[in-house]
């Protein structure tokens, strides 16, 4: 009886065992068709995310354009201001005549740079801003101004002349004599390279 009972409990527990590790594979398979969803359902949500963000992206990207042709633009006439400002120091340190110094105020600023700019295209006498691709600066022979061309201008405000360019030039500071101001004697003080007329963009 012992022996029956020992055998039944056996079976018993071993169908039992069955039973635990029956329940146990649905539960591992309902788990892991459950954890596949979810990742799928993730997919899904980061796919829609991603090409939202690059629509979005699409269409600011003119803009981040145009503002990065103005950077660039300003850091060329900074450069341009500081190659002035040494060249004006040099000649007065060096005593340099009256006459040399107004040299400035119509020379080529370009010319005062180690490198040239890759986006300068030359000299032209009179030009439109079609003498240039978009992009570009040009010197004007005839009123000595150094030009940009703007190329994306969807922010940009045309100038009097109503054309997408902005025209610079070197003009020089006088301040009186010391000590003759009455006499009306002046004297060069400072150099600066600047829009012939107030330019806006994104203002």
């Amino acid at each position: 009886m012992n022996k029956k009972t020992t055998v039944g409990w056996v079976e018993h527990s071993d169908t039992h065992r069955l039973r635990i590790c029956g329940v146990h594979r649905l539960r591992s398979t309902h788990s892991a068709h459950f954890e596949k969803g979810f990742t799928l359902l993730e997919l899904i949500v980061v796919i829609v995310i991603i090409m939202v963000m690059m629509g979005l992206f699409l269409n600011r990207m003119p803009f981040y354009q145009e503002q990065a042709e103005k950077a660039a633009m300003e850091q060329v006439s900074g450069a341009l201001q500081s190659a002035l400002v040494l060249r004006f120091s040099a000649l007065m340190v060096r005593g340099g005549a009256e006459r040399d110094i107004s040299v400035l105020a119509t020379d080529n600023p370009v010319n005062w740079l180690q490198q040239k700019p890759r986006n300068y295209a030359g000299e032209f006498y009179d030009p439109s801003p079609r003498a240039v691709a978009p992009g570009q600066w040009m010197f004007d022979l005839k009123s000595r101004d150094l030009i940009y061309v703007v190329n994306h201008g969807d922010y940009f405000t045309p100038g009097k002349d109503g054309k997408k360019w902005i025209r610079f030039h070197s003009r020089l500071v006088y301040d009186p004599v010391a000590g003759e101001a009455a006499s009306g004697r002046q004297e060069v003080a400072a150099a600066l390279f600047e829009p012939t007329e107030p330019y806006h963009w994104f203002d």
